[in-house]
């Protein structure tokens, strides 16, 4: 066969061969399948750490009155749902025993008073009169004589008085000391076996009487039932005429100016809150938000559940919310600004526990690990692993294997930029 021909021929198998292999290739990519997904852009920007659980409302001051006598009710000044005030008359009880005996007592003590004074009075007896006077006299003739001996001592060391006066006015200083010591004696003598006595006497007497007194007029004080706080009336026992019982609670009042939300957390989310964050409160049902602050963390964690209570107080000015009532309880734990931000729906768990996150590069979704920071409910922060203005799959990635070809759809509404505007505004 000619050169020539032999030339054409394998230029036509070659031709025909590249043909074919394109085809193949055709084939193998049109085979390939491809899923539709949908994305976002990882942004930066700012993510809340907020715990979330479900809290009981309490009065931030409850008093259950309960009367120190027995005695049959004469009469209430309120009904339950009044409002009252610290230190107004909620009721009355039957005192007029208690009158009578704190009438009785004043009469006692006013007699005690009056012993009292005459033992206390001016005019001593003759006795008490005489030997007071003795020591006073006494006592002047000592100071006297101290006097005339200290003198007659210094004339007498500068040589001019003779010795025989200075030892008289010895003599005659002894001698008024002796006077003075035996009146002081007397006197003493008679302070503690007369006056003393009698002014004890007197003294335990007029204590006695003070103290019955005392004891009567708060006996008849007991009958008034008095509220210890600002408050609404929320429970009243008994009727007009029923009996009290001294111990028994006769009526409550609750101070509902402010709430306490009691709730119970897990240990770890416990420990990122202190006293004084900001909390918020919504009632099951309602979309209104409280303002309110933890005031609580309690030290202890409870054995049953092994969680922390802690307390959330929340003004409450128009008795809104009412003791009793289950709420739902925010609070803010971390806020972390400039970091990445994806959709929690972004995150895969991985079967060795750790998390990933598919990313679109060239149609394809490529996995890729991931460290996580604070999360809630709707975006988590991420740590590593990504950068800000790639693509993570949010919708169609769940058990999507990896480097699959994927085709990005638009998200069901209006997608928005950082600014919270849509693209066409």
């Amino acid at each position: 066969m000619p050169t020539h021909k032999m030339q054409n021929l394998r230029t036509l198998v070659l031709a025909f061969w590249l043909a074919l292999t394109a085809a193949c290739s055709k084939a193998e990519k049109e085979a390939e399948p491809v899923v539709s997904v949908q994305v976002v852009q990882v942004k930066q920007g700012e993510i809340e750490k907020v715990i979330s659980s479900e809290a009981v409302l309490f009065p931030l001051q409850q008093a259950a009155i309960t009367p120190k006598i027995s005695a049959p009710v004469k009469r209430f000044y309120v009904n339950r749902g009044t409002h009252v005030k610290a230190g107004e008359l909620l009721a009355t009880l039957e005192d007029r025993d208690l009158a009578a005996s704190e009438a009785e007592n004043k009469g006692a003590l006013s007699q005690a008073e009056a012993v009292y004074a005459n033992a206390t009075a001016s005019g001593l007896p003759e006795e008490f009169r005489k030997a007071e006077l003795d020591v006073e006299a006494t006592r002047q003739g000592y100071e006297a004589e101290q006097k005339l001996y200290d003198s007659r001592q210094t004339l007498f060391e500068q040589g001019a008085l003779p010795r025989k006066d200075l030892d008289q006015a010895r003599v005659s200083l002894t001698q008024a000391r002796s006077q003075y010591e035996i009146a002081q004696q007397h006197w003493n003598a008679l302070q503690a076996g007369g006056k003393e006595q009698e002014l004890k006497s007197a003294t335990g007497q007029l204590e006695s009487a003070r103290g019955k007194y005392l004891g009567s007029k708060a006996q008849l004080s007991y009958s008034e039932i008095r509220s210890p706080i600002n408050g609404v009336i929320t429970e009243r026992a008994l009727y007009a005429g029923e009996m009290a019982a001294a111990g028994t609670p006769l009526l409550v009042v609750m101070g509902t100016s402010s709430v306490i939300a009691k709730a119970h957390v897990p240990q770890t989310d416990a420990a990122l809150l202190k006293v004084g964050d900001a909390a918020e409160m919504t009632v099951l049902g309602s979309e209104e938000k409280i303002p309110g602050r933890i005031t609580v963390i309690s030290p202890a964690t409870d054995p049953n559940s092994t969680t922390i209570e802690i307390w959330a107080l929340a003004a409450n000015p128009k008795n809104r919310l009412r003791p009793g009532t289950t709420v739902q309880l925010l609070v803010t734990a971390q806020k972390i600004e400039n970091t990445l931000v994806i959709p929690a729906t972004a995150v895969l768990n991985q079967p060795d526990g750790s998390v990933a996150v598919l990313v679109v590069k060239s149609d394809h979704a490529k996995l890729r690990p991931v460290k996580l920071g604070i999360q809630n409910s709707d975006e988590v922060q991420i740590n590593s692993g990504l950068q800000a203005g790639e693509q993570v799959v949010v919708t169609g990635g769940y058990g999507l294997p990896d480097n699959t070809r994927v085709k990005v759809e638009s998200p069901a509404g209006p997608e928005k930029t950082d600014s919270g505007k849509t693209p066409s505004d």
